[in-house]
């Protein structure tokens, strides 16, 4: 039995669930037309260059957060997990998922995206444990900072061994599924590194590693 990480965006999932969340805010009307929806495509472009100043782009993504009542947060949320996610659910994740679950794995899944977001499609995914980045909440509202290390790079192996900590357990035998450059940090860590549907950069490590590719996408 050993420790089962996945990234979540574009690993588990076809698309990215940040990218995809302010998508939907947009169609909502619930966010300024113009300038968020400039920001949203910049935040994602600088990911995929490995650019990202998560700084900036926390002050946006959590700042809606903040603007609405959790009621309506709730609300958005139950729609956003009906119309962007369940269709972009992987059968072959779920399948990777069930594997490693049918051999006494412990399931984890860590990412970037913050834990509103990424909370319930844990939940439906039946992945009890979630490392994400954590938005402060204060007597039940969100305040548009965050809370603790964001789990992105190199906080991501931060966050993943305050985690081991608390859960006592190791890393021995452990295995990490990502699509991103960004998650090599992580990925060098594990005795079992996959790319999985891997960009450019990940896909060159990969090969010059030998370190094992995959596909979950039907196609």
């Amino acid at each position: 039995m050993s420790l089962a990480i996945f990234d979540l965006d574009n690993t588990l999932l076809s698309i990215d669930s940040d990218h995809a969340w302010g998508e939907f805010l947009l169609e909502q009307g619930a966010v300024d037309p113009v300038a968020y929806r400039e920001a949203n495509d910049r935040f994602m472009a600088d990911y995929q260059a490995g650019t990202l100043d998560m700084a900036d782009f926390l002050a946006v993504a959590l700042k809606p957060l903040a603007d609405n009542t959790p009621e309506q947060l709730a609300a958005w949320h139950q729609q956003f997990m009906a119309s962007k996610i369940e269709p972009h659910i992987l059968p072959k994740a779920e399948e990777l998922l069930a594997r490693h679950r049918t051999m006494g794995d412990t399931l984890l899944i860590i990412t970037a995206t913050n834990r509103f977001i990424t909370g319930p499609i844990a939940k439906r995914l039946g992945v009890e444990h979630l490392i994400a980045v954590e938005p402060e909440c204060v007597d039940g509202h969100y305040t548009g900072r965050v809370q603790g290390v964001p789990s992105y790079r190199e906080g991501k192996v931060t966050r993943l061994e305050q985690w081991l900590e608390e859960q006592q357990m190791t890393m021995e035998g452990a295995w990490f599924y990502s699509d991103s450059h960004n998650d090599l940090p992580l990925l060098e860590k594990v005795e079992n590194p996959v790319a999985v549907d891997p960009d450019d950069t990940l896909r060159q490590v990969a090969e010059q590693r030998q370190w094992r590719i995959m596909s979950l996408r039907d196609w």
